[in-house]
């Protein structure tokens, strides 16, 4: 048996193991199973890789997007660039990380992206912000952080109680890199003045499972633009396919 699989500490809102699942079946590859393994703690991974020598890659979903770096033996330039991870390619033992997400982000905004959204507010400061930020700056798009946190871990953010009327009508395309809202914590959502949202906003959501948050319904109800992350997870993970199959 083939295995693959997907790392983080709770993963019952993950549609991947169905994804991939589904691939094999297609694709008439019987002897491939894709797993979800859940690790309490990073340093459960090690154990993991030791108890699955049939592994040939994984997908890394929060909290270990940076956390898995110091136990990988290379990275692609593109992860080393983003300080995160998401998919590791296993072969005769050596782990590599790459970053597919900033490919997915990417490729499932292009459309919607238009000369309202020159700058960003990014919701988070963890692995999958890093991938956002790139896919972001990468075609010119000014990006700022919302953190929660009691220090801003960079000069280029805020602080939720911060967002006021001057700030949402100068960052018209926001994104939340957040868990909040997945299920099964489906009414929480990121503390936002929603009222502010116009009909010129894009709000983007990594969040697929629900369909439709309480962030994205909250944005809408003022006529912002609303995306979930489902086609962003589709992209990541043929992505992640075609690094398997390298």
């Amino acid at each position: 048996m083939i295995e693959f699989g997907l790392i983080g500490k709770s993963l019952k809102h993950s549609f991947s193991k169905t994804y991939f699942e589904k691939k094999f079946k297609e694709l008439g590859l019987v002897n491939y199973a894709y797993l979800n393994f859940e690790l309490p703690s990073i340093i459960d991974f090690e154990k993991l890789i030791s108890e699955h020598s049939s592994l040939k890659g994984l997908n890394v979903t929060i909290p270990y997007k940076e956390l898995i770096i110091p136990f990988l033996d290379d990275l692609s330039s593109e992860a080393k660039e983003i300080g995160a991870v998401n998919c590791i390619h296993i072969r005769d033992g050596k782990k590599t990380g790459y970053n597919t997400d900033a490919y997915g982000f990417s490729q499932s905004i292009k459309p919607f992206l238009d000369t309202n959204h020159e700058r960003a507010l990014i919701l988070g400061t963890g692995g999958a912000s890093k991938a956002i930020a790139y896919a972001l700056k990468k075609v010119g798009v000014e990006v700022y952080f919302v953190t929660s946190s009691a220090i801003k871990e960079k000069a280029n953010s805020f602080f939720y109680n911060e967002i006021n009327e001057l700030v949402m009508n100068a960052f018209k395309l926001i994104v939340n890199t957040t868990p909040l809202g997945t299920t099964p914590n489906e009414k929480e959502y990121p503390n936002l003045p929603y009222q502010l949202f116009t009909s010129d906003h894009l709000a983007y959501d990594l969040v697929y499972n629900p369909p439709e948050t309480e962030f994205l319904k909250k944005a809408k109800e003022f006529g912002a633009v609303t995306m979930n992350g489902l086609s962003m997870l589709h992209l990541q993970a043929e992505k992640s396919w075609e690094i398997w199959q390298g």
